[in-house]
């Protein structure tokens, strides 16, 4: 039983996580080599991952995507740790509207003329740190979503994700309180309402008692006979 239980916590906490790795923000110091639109039909698999059209656009099961391709500098931890390794990766730059994930992103294509003002060449190296959320798959074809790029002097910029730590600081201290306000109502009232039914219960098992210890003594008294 006990091992059950721990998978299925288990299994909880990794969907959590993994929500979570998906959701929240992540920025990467990348290169910005090319920008392209493609025509992406969407299947039951990979739908889930893209956002929606472009806000005023009517929704279609195929549409233009637009992509911005980078090399950029790979992390470890949401962004937390850095590493000196590269590699490509490919954002897809779409609208969020108001749908989930709560980023609020109409301007997509202004984030598209951002992206190619700050094209970089290898004779002219151009860094920028790209905030974005979601996963790469290419087997499903997913790509994470750019929200933003901003500029920056070189690759070894730090990079610190405050909205990470204070989303994290945040859900601690809640989870703190809700536990204090859990262990606050369980002493005032869950653990009374218990002890109240144990007595009852102990009341009425003493009662039953009595009344079969009565019966038993009533067909003694037949068998005495």
């Amino acid at each position: 039983m006990r091992t059950a239980k721990n998978v299925i916590l288990g299994l909880v906490a990794f969907v959590i996580l993994a929500l979570f790795h998906y959701v929240l923000p992540q920025h990467d110091v990348a290169r910005i080599t090319g920008t392209e639109i493609i025509r992406m039909d969407f299947s039951r698999v990979n739908r889930l991952f893209f956002a929606q059209k472009d806000s005023g656009n009517v929704e279609l099961t195929t549409r233009d995507v637009r992509l911005i391709n980078t090399v950029r500098k790979k992390t470890f931890l949401l962004g937390f740790i850095q590493r000196k390794k590269e590699g490509v990766m490919v954002y897809r730059n779409e609208d969020t509207g108001w749908i989930w994930p709560p980023y609020f992103k109409f301007d997509s294509a202004d984030l598209q003329a951002e992206a190619l003002a700050n094209l970089s060449s290898p004779d002219n190296e151009q860094w920028v740190v790209i905030t974005h959320y979601g996963w790469r798959n290419r087997f499903f074809t997913i790509y994470p979503n750019a929200v933003a790029i901003r500029p920056v002097a070189g690759p070894d910029v730090t990079v610190i994700p405050w909205f990470n730590i204070f989303f994290f600081v945040f859900l601690g201290v809640a989870v703190l309180f809700v536990r204090a306000m859990w262990l606050q109502f369980r002493e005032r009232t869950v653990d009374p309402a218990l002890e109240d039914t144990r007595d009852a219960w102990e009341k009425v098992d003493a009662y039953a008692d009595e009344k079969r210890g009565r019966l038993s003594r009533w067909f003694g008294t037949w068998r005495g006979k």
